[in-house]
């Protein structure tokens, strides 16, 4: 799990894990915030119980041996080498009971043993109390229920108020309340005296290791665990502390408390904070929020005669949180499961603060049905309305080393493609492909609604223009022209949409915006070096086969066949003898939709929605075993790697062995 291999979303299968959150039945039907939140306690519940359990098991093993060696330094200091004297003792006792402390003290009155070290044994003993005290906590404490796995500070918003009608909330864990603005800060606050709390925990457990190993010096000791925080945590220390996170809307965390946001992000304290990003201030009405879409219709961004919805471009939070440079940095939706869980556990797993910012569909704003939440979740990612992006400082310093576009479909083109089926005017089935822009998911949501109108077929002519071209003219070529999308009428015929000029401007800040996190991560470079390196490689070798051959007898050497061009020629020309392509039992497929995501080069579906192998070197060896770990039905069977000089490739070949 904490390796992010395997097919993520089953831990809701774990009781513990999908009881982290137990209701929260006050959320509008179909509340996409809901889903995000129980998605994220599953996956902290899901990361905290194995180390807990294990973490258990090395405290119950301390008690007994810091109890046994307590026992026999005690028993060091009486001497039982006079077995006359002790005879002589039990004589004595003849009629009456004799305690042990007894037999001590006479042993001791005749044979003056050395007396017991009063600090060691305040010491020792007050350690044993500390881990009986730390035992307890963890198994049962004031709850009866255990140590708790996070601590949540929940802004006033949509999720304080569909997830607490007091005293109660959805949630098996300490949950606060607070001010529009001020989660972030109190979760510093909380952070702080939680860590204190921590850190008494694994004090008493470094002291009992030492003393257990008669290594304990005081005066060598003391000082250190005198000043002992969490900046010292080992790494497994760390990873046992619950996280504690700020959770927050769009006005908790784009406007009105961004400041508090920013503060934490520029802080070494790894604080943990969830943006549920509606676009909207959906608790208090719907208004209008710096993280809406230029043209979305809300209220006080409303759609009339002169003014036409909001009319700047949509704040990037997650753009900010990367401009701190010391933050995790996710952008996820349930679009993506995968992506969005594995973000969770690198972002929980950080030293660092984390910024979690999640697309939230709100069906009442957003103008949606209430079981659409992941199906327009699915059409914001696929139109760059919200690119999925994960920011890692500890991948690298640049940000082409520390950003990573993964999840996101059709990573080279500016647009994904889709296919609308329709019926012609003879009533048969064809079918369009078109690509997904932002005006064609803006088209599917009642917010964005005011900026459309059907084009009568008698209108049709040369004027109109697909919006996607008509992007890419420039401001003369424009002139005149009218750009539009393709739809289908409630008899499923074709029809052409015409697109206002606000939607037409939020499209482009969509491309813009896509362009803009493509070269931050380094994929809008037009030169493949690492192509032409390999071109390069398997020309010479051919030269040097060719020199070598031509020194055979005529008869011996075999045909020379040139590769064919491109990329894959070199890396073909490049791979090992024995390569082995990526293979897959296509009728096992069961359509999970992972392997396509992670990487859309090699797997494809055919037409009966079963995944095959289009390209078998569209993509890193890492791409193919990450799609065999994450298919649900096993039948990706990764082969050998292609590119001997792959980055981790022994790792690699290790993760792909059961699955061959």
């Amino acid at each position: 799990l904490d390796e992010c291999i395997g097919a993520l979303e089953t831990l809701l299968l774990d009781k513990n894990n999908f009881g982290a959150m137990v209701c929260g039945d006050g959320s509008c039907v179909g509340c996409g915030e809901k889903t995000v939140l129980r998605l994220f306690t599953s996956t902290v519940t899901a990361l905290m119980q194995q180390r807990v359990k294990q973490h258990l098991e090395k405290i119950d093993n301390l008690i007994t041996g810091l109890e046994q060696h307590i026992r026999l330094q005690l028993a060091e200091r009486v001497d039982l080498s006079d077995t006359g004297a002790i005879s002589g003792i039990l004589d004595s006792h003849r009629d009456s009971d004799l305690s042990l402390s007894e037999l001590s003290d006479e042993l001791d009155a005749e044979h003056a043993a050395e007396p017991v070290d009063t600090e060691w044994l305040r010491r020792s003993t007050g350690l044993l109390e500390q881990l009986r005290r730390l035992q307890w906590l963890y198994r049962e404490g004031q709850t009866k229920q255990g140590r708790a796995n996070m601590g949540i500070i929940n802004a006033t918003g949509c999720s304080s108020v569909w997830g607490s009608t007091f005293p109660y909330n959805p949630y098996p864990f300490p949950w606060a309340n607070h001010l529009f603005q001020d989660s972030p800060s109190m979760a510093m606050g909380v952070f702080q005296g939680h860590m204190a709390k921590m850190a008494d925990g694994f004090r008493a457990i470094r002291q009992a290791e030492l003393e257990l190993t008669g290594e304990y010096n005081p005066q060598e000791h003391d000082e250190f665990f005198t000043y002992f925080d969490w900046q010292q945590f080992s790494e497994e220390e760390w990873l046992l502390c619950p996280p504690v996170v700020a959770i927050g809307g769009d006005g908790a965390m784009f406007d009105i408390g961004f400041q508090n946001l920013s503060r934490v992000l520029m802080t070494e304290m790894p604080v943990k904070i969830m943006v549920l990003d509606t676009q909207v201030y959906s608790n208090t009405g719907g208004q209008a929020c710096t993280s809406g879409y230029t043209g979305q219709v809300s209220d006080m961004a409303a759609y009339g005669k002169t003014w036409k919805g909001k009319a700047e471009i949509r704040k990037e939070l997650g753009l900010i949180g990367m401009a701190h440079r010391n933050a995790y940095v996710m952008q996820g939706s349930i679009a993506n499961v995968t992506h969005l869980l594995e973000g969770y556990i690198e972002g929980l797993n950080s030293r660092r603060p984390a910024l979690f910012s999640i697309y939230s569909a709100c069906m009442p704003e957003h103008g949606i049905g209430d079981e659409s939440a992941e199906t327009q979740s699915k059409l914001a990612v696929e139109s760059r309305a919200y690119p999925l992006f994960r920011f890692n400082p500890d991948a690298g310093t640049t940000f082409r080393e520390c950003c990573n576009l993964e999840g996101n479909p059709d990573i080279d083109a500016d647009w994904p493609s889709y296919k609308l089926k329709y019926h012609d005017a003879a009533g048969v089935e064809a079918t369009l492909d078109l690509p997904m822009t932002f005006a064609d998911f803006a088209a599917t949501e009642g917010r964005f609604l005011k900026h459309f109108r059907k084009a009568p077929p008698e209108t049709w002519n040369d004027n109109l223009a697909p919006l996607h071209e008509f992007l890419e003219m420039d401001a003369d070529e424009r002139e005149d022209r009218y750009p539009y999308i393709w739809g289908v009428d409630s008899k499923n015929r074709l029809m052409r949409i015409m697109v206002s000029e606000e939607l037409v401007r939020s499209s482009m800040d969509r491309l813009n915006y896509w362009h803009q996190l493509k070269s931050l991560a380094g994929l809008d470079q037009t030169v493949d070096e690492g192509a032409i390196a390999s071109q390069a490689r398997a020309e010479m070798a051919q030269k040097l086969s060719a020199g070598l051959l031509s020194l055979l007898a005529p008869g011996d050497a075999p045909p020379i066949t040139a590769p064919a061009g491109g990329a894959a020629a070199a890396g073909a020309a490049a791979a090992p003898a024995d390569y082995e392509p990526v293979w897959i039992e296509t009728p096992e497929c069961q359509a999970c939709d992972e392997c396509t995501k992670i990487n859309s080069r090699i797997f494809v579906y055919n037409d009966e929605k079963k995944a095959i192998v289009a390209d078998a070197r569209g993509g890193p060896f890492r791409d193919i075993v990450r799609a065999a770990e994450k298919c649900t039905a096993s039948c990706i069977h990764p082969g050998t790697p292609f590119n001997p000089a792959e980055k981790d490739l022994e790792k690699l070949v290790r993760r792909a062995e059961k699955y061959q």
